[in-house]
């Protein structure tokens, strides 16, 4: 269960609002994204930065992958990860993406989070189970 009491919806607000404006060129997309799971903000991703992201926009967001969060972790290091250190760079990331269009793709719907700005709109209610409530 997600709480909106509890400062979560810093980060809900940060990463709804990178989801909408970022519609712009993929590698203005990809910095975003890299700063995203850079959580310690060292320059590189690791395996558990990554993991732990993933598993909380999945937990937030509707999720229909059929890869787990760890299996999908494991397959962006064992794309990209060129040089085999456990870490991504940014210049790995950044060229990585944008070589794997499904990975591309993976990691721009995990961030389309359109429908968590509804429910901040709606107080925290399903757009839907707000108009039955008025009925």
């Amino acid at each position: 269960t997600f709480c909106f009491q509890d400062g979560y919806i810093d980060f809900m607000e940060y990463v709804a609002a990178l989801s909408l404006v970022l519609k712009g060129k993929v590698d203005q997309k990809l910095r975003w994204y890299f700063k995203l799971y850079d959580v310690d903000g060292n320059g590189c991703i690791d395996r558990a930065e990554l993991l732990n992201i993933i598993k909380a926009i999945r937990s937030i967001n509707r999720c229909n992958e059929k890869m787990t969060a760890e299996e999908f972790t494991d397959m962006v290091f064992d794309k990209i990860d060129i040089n085999g250190d456990g870490e991504l760079s940014l210049e790995e990331f950044m060229e990585g993406v944008q070589k794997d269009e499904m990975l591309l793709e993976i990691l721009t719907r995990s961030l389309d989070l359109t429908h968590i700005v509804r429910l901040i709109q709606n107080d925290g209610k399903n757009p839907h189970e707000a108009g039955q409530d008025s009925q």
